[in-house]
């Protein structure tokens, strides 16, 4: 794949810019749909796991699998890096969790401009983690959405956006992964869209704009001041990181599993652990609202039943949660 040969007529040349696991089913898309991908950019090789030996990103090892051309830019500014991108003579750049802010050089080398897919409906939930969000504040709906990036955050013009249900009980990996393959599909839309002129680009209405910020430890920290809602959806959002954290007994305790439910107590004070009923232990939290934990998981140990943390005496109906030191 030259750098100076154009697309076969009725394709898109796409320069693909992804890194994780979730950017993989848009590349394989672009790919089955026979646009052609003169380079791929991923994130460098980090290293992971016990060995800390640096790792492939997922986006790396699928492109290639299929013989793609593949640089790993530290520095995206530098002016090496957009010669690369416009020797590619790309029609258009697709950007999917890629994980740098591009540059102005780099988003104007294509004619069709940087078509970045974005796991919500813009403008709600701009910012890095809008899937953990959504569900941390309890939505029973989110979606997918292709817009041009421009200098802001998550702020371009609007290109086409698809609406997705939220499961009941559906954690964090579980949407993201559904989202990613709606993503892929509106984002080949939105490519052969754009090659045959019929989308026209919307501004966003930046008023009704909200923000989806990169998680922190913090945020997973257990609060009194927490409604029922509010902690199953924090222990949904924020499955597998950071989690939802307290204190017991001075151990740290990880809610993995948690249901609001529609009880309430007005005399128990937020914190305080209830009756077990079956397998399921009642939380009382703010607002008198009353939740049922499902599962627990002492840190760095294995998950476990509520159940199973009593009879193993972990927790105790009459036990309060705490929260966690902020440096913790």
């Amino acid at each position: 794949m030259g750098g100076g040969r154009r697309a076969a007529a009725g394709s898109v040349r796409v320069v693909f810019l992804g890194t994780p696991e979730t950017a993989v089913p848009a590349l394989t898309a672009i790919l089955e749909a026979g646009h052609e991908v003169p380079l791929v950019v991923t994130q460098p090789d980090r290293p992971a796991g016990r060995s800390k030996e640096p790792q492939p990103t997922p986006v790396k090892i699928l492109a290639a699998s299929r013989g793609l051309s593949v640089i790993q830019p530290e520095k995206v500014r530098a002016p090496e890096f957009a010669q690369r991108i416009a020797a590619s003579v790309p029609d258009a750049l697709a950007v999917v969790a890629y994980g740098r802010l591009l540059p102005r050089s780099v988003l104007d080398a294509a004619p069709h401009g940087a078509v970045n897919l974005h796991f919500s409906l813009l403008p709600e939930l701009r910012g890095a983690a809008p899937v953990q969000w959504a569900l941390a504040r309890s939505a029973r709906e989110t979606g997918v959405t292709t817009f041009r990036l421009d200098d802001g955050l998550d702020t371009g013009d609007i290109l086409k956006s698809r609406r997705v249900a939220i499961e009941p009980d559906e954690h964090a990996p579980a949407l993201l992964a559904r989202l990613a393959g709606e993503g892929a599909a509106l984002l080949i839309e939105t490519l052969s869209g754009l090659a045959a002129g019929a989308i026209h680009p919307v501004p966003q209405d930046h008023g009704r704009a909200t923000l989806a910020p990169i998680l922190t430890r913090k945020d997973g920290h257990w609060s009194p001041a927490w409604r029922a809602r509010e902690l199953e959806g924090r222990v949904r959002g924020f499955d597998p990181w950071p989690g939802v954290w307290a204190l017991v007994r001075g151990k740290r305790i990880r809610v993995a599993a948690a249901c609001a439910l529609d009880e309430s107590n007005p005399e128990a004070p937020p914190g305080a652990l209830l009756a077990i009923a079956g397998d399921q232990l009642r939380l009382a939290c703010a607002g008198a609202t009353l939740a049922a934990i499902d599962s627990v998981q002492l840190e760095g140990g294995r998950a476990m039943s509520a159940r199973e943390a009593v009879n193993g005496r972990l927790l105790q109906p009459g036990d309060r949660l705490e929260r966690p030191e902020p440096a913790a």
